[in-house]
């Protein structure tokens, strides 16, 4: 592969009037006396980054939501349905698919035509799919909806990352991404007890209503708010790349590879704690379910913990150095939990390291997304759709194996931290061997 990683990271570029000079020319500035704008975003005013930050991040989390708010309906499903878990099980397995296929669709899209376009048709598709869900007569019109659920939910997290690359670059960068990847943290986390709580008050259907009313939200709120922030020099046209070339620019990066690998093995982790929590502490530690939202709200805790603390770390240290400790934690954390169950120590034993890798969680994602989209600006869209599409991809695929490797007595707390582990050491190995901290360039200002 060829290695970008020696080369000095160069600001984003822009069309005149959103680049340096035009920003000033905006603000009614004197050119003479006026700071200078690295990049389009440093002349935003603060309430307005403000209201991107909102904005992005309610787009972020809607992918979440979607996958994961339903969750907590999978018995009142399967009794309505009468029909299987494992048949109930396949409408996830197709959200998820959808997901990731969607965000591979519009990541390159959004590259060719422009951030727009991309994000109110595909939200517009969630908002129908909602609908159809919420009137679904069968299963297997219901397992349709919920695929072009995952596809139409796709956009918000890719094009929102890409909105934030094309405005921002450099340590400012680090900021506003740290402020996206907290709402990716904490939403898969949240999403089954906000279910939860609709369920005590409405029908399974009721779940996706409100699923659509939140799309809806979101289409409105983009159309009015969000503007087009890629310039049409950098869209389709003479000179413009293709979305072959942009697949390869990113693919051909050693950087870009090891931040994806890390990315989804600490996604996966995440995703393991998630698909196997709710057995191991209701069924194993005897949890209500009061008790269990009082577990997640505490590693929400940690998880938000962790985001804040590494974009101030990333900016002063750099990303690749937070990310040496924060997967090297990973692991150390991930195996105390194996250890202390092989010890008999019981609930704290678990939940005391758990909080730990849940904050390790929130030092290495803004991190690694910020390596993967500081270099490749031109392809944002791309990159970010190849993280995200890896992320749910992958973790839909590890996760599973919690349950596989559980024995008769059912999911322990080793069964769900030896997938941990294994997932965390995979992540060192791609930092130390691929990312190779001490060869990537600092961030520029």
């Amino acid at each position: 592969m060829l290695d970008t990683a020696s080369q000095p990271v160069i600001p984003s570029t822009a069309r005149p009037e959103t680049s340096a000079t035009g920003a000033i020319r905006a603000l009614g500035s004197n050119p003479a006396t006026a700071p200078v704008v690295l990049h389009p975003g440093d002349s935003i005013p603060a309430s307005r980054r403000v209201l991107y930050v909102v904005l992005l991040g309610a787009l972020t989390a809607l992918g979440p939501f979607t996958i994961d708010l339903y969750l907590p309906a999978f018995p009142v499903l399967e009794a309505d349905f009468q029909t299987s878990a494992a048949a109930i099980q396949l409408t996830l397995t197709g959200t998820m698919i959808g997901f990731a296929l969607g965000q591979l669709i519009v990541g390159p899209l959004s590259d060719k035509v422009g951030r727009r376009i991309p994000l109110l048709s595909v939200t517009a598709l969630h908002v129908a799919a909602s609908v159809f869900a919420a009137l679904a007569p069968t299963l297997g019109t219901l397992s349709i909806a919920r695929v072009l659920m995952g596809a139409g939910a796709a956009a918000g997290g890719v094009v929102a990352a890409a909105i934030v690359r094309d405005l921002f670059g450099g340590r400012r960068l680090v900021v506003m991404l740290s402020r996206l990847a907290l709402v990716s943290g904490v939403a898969p986390v949240l999403a089954p007890l906000a279910g939860s709580l609709l369920l005590s008050v409405m029908p399974w259907r009721g779940i996706f209503w409100v699923l659509a009313a939140y799309g809806t939200v979101m289409l409105v709120s983009a159309i009015v708010f969000v503007p087009e922030t890629l310039p049409s020099a950098r869209r389709g046209g003479k000179g413009a790349t293709t979305v072959w070339q942009r697949y390869a620019s990113v693919f051909r990066d050693r950087v870009f590879i090891g931040v994806l690998v890390i990315g989804a093995m600490t996604f996966s982790g995440l995703f393991s704690y998630l698909s196997a929590s709710s057995f191991l502490f209701q069924q194993s530690y005897g949890f209500d379910a009061q008790q269990y939202g009082v577990l997640f709200a505490a590693n929400s805790v940690g998880l938000v913990i962790g985001v804040q603390v590494a974009s101030r770390l990333a900016a002063r240290f750099g990303p690749q150095w937070v990310l040496a400790f924060s997967t090297a934690s990973l692991v150390l954390w991930a195996t105390v939990i194996v250890v202390f169950d092989q010890l008999g120590l019981g609930l704290w034993g678990t939940v005391i390291p758990l909080f730990f890798f849940m904050t390790s969680c929130g030092f290495t994602f803004p991190c690694a997304q910020v390596l993967a989209l500081d270099r490749h600006g031109k392809a944002a869209g791309t990159a970010q759709s190849i993280i995200g599409a890896s992320n749910f991809g992958i973790a839909g695929v590890i996760s599973p194996v919690v349950g596989l490797l559980a024995t008769g007595s059912g999911i322990t707390a080793t069964t769900m931290a030896s997938v941990m582990v294994g997932c965390a050491v995979l992540g060192v190995l791609a930092l130390w061997l691929l990312v190779r901290p001490r060869t990537v360039a600092r961030l520029a200002p």
